[in-house]
């Protein structure tokens, strides 16, 4: 009668275990079967995000190419010739979050810069740039101080109807043609934005002093680029300003700085600098 029990409760046991580990195969096959289906669903669901967001740029209207087309625009999205997203809001023209301003592009006399490190007063202030561009310049002003070089802003904020009196006095003087290769026409002047700066003397020279020289080495460094680079006149529209510098942050600025052979904000993004 023992041996009979003992192989009664083998028996029962052996047969606990076939159907737990029936069970847990099925449970595991479940899972298995689900994760795949997740995993699938995903992946489609990406795919079909891409081919949205693909088709949705591809149907875009093309950006502007002069400032008559963009003064014509609407706001809204359009494409640039190196695909990246021109969007136009409350009729002020952004890339990747960054404000563009040039011949095409422009600011309303209305404009003004947008948290400011001091509050504007006036029509011209150097210490009322962005707060992140202050912050930004006064760190590089701090370290090119400690290897015993001086730089400092001889102009910072510029309002729409300052830009105006001092490009029409250019023109008095040199006359509209070669004025605009060295002056921007009211609203279209990235002194407007708050987010860019001239450096101590605005004269060719500046470029060949030690300041100069540190600066086209590292402003990038630091988030600023050489707006007007040398030899890209034909992209920005300007001659070369080795004195004006825009606050773009570091990332940007490291990719436009090109290892020392800057690259432009028109040739970067495939946009133009055109008046007509």
């Amino acid at each position: 009668m023992k041996k009979k029990r003992r192989y009664k409760k083998k028996r029962v046991v052996f047969f606990a275990f076939f159907i737990l580990l029936l069970g847990g195969g099925f449970i595991g096959m479940h899972f298995f079967h689900s994760m795949r289906k997740n995993v699938k669903e995903v992946k489609e669901s990406k795919n079909e995000k891409f081919y949205q967001e693909e088709k949705t740029n591809v149907s875009l209207e093309k950006a502007p190419r002069n400032y008559q087309e963009f003064f014509d625009l609407d706001d809204g999205d359009y494409l640039t010739d190196k695909g990246y997203t021109l969007t136009i809001k409350d009729g002020i023209a952004y890339i990747d979050g960054y404000i563009i301003v040039n011949k095409t592009y422009a600011l309303s006399n209305s404009y003004v810069p947008v948290n400011p490190h001091e509050k504007i007063t006036g029509e011209r202030c150097n210490s009322c740039i962005n707060e992140d561009v202050m912050k930004a310049f006064l760190l590089m002003q701090s370290d090119a101080t400690s290897l015993g070089l001086n730089i400092y802003i001889s102009s910072g904020y510029r309002s729409y109807s300052y830009q105006d009196r001092l490009y029409h006095n250019y023109v008095s003087i040199s006359g509209k043609e070669k004025a605009d290769t060295y002056s921007a026409r009211p609203g279209h002047s990235e002194h407007q934005t708050g987010t860019c700066f001239d450096l101590n003397t605005i004269d060719d020279s500046f470029a060949n002093t030690d300041e100069g020289k540190w600066i086209h080495q590292h402003a990038y460094l630091y988030g600023f680029i050489i707006r007007y680079p040398k030899g890209k006149e034909n992209m920005t529209g300007y001659q070369y300003e080795s004195w004006h510098l825009r606050y773009v942050g570091k990332e940007l600025a490291t990719k436009l700085y090109n290892n020392g052979d800057w690259l432009t904000l028109e040739e970067y993004y495939g946009i133009s600098s055109s008046y007509e």
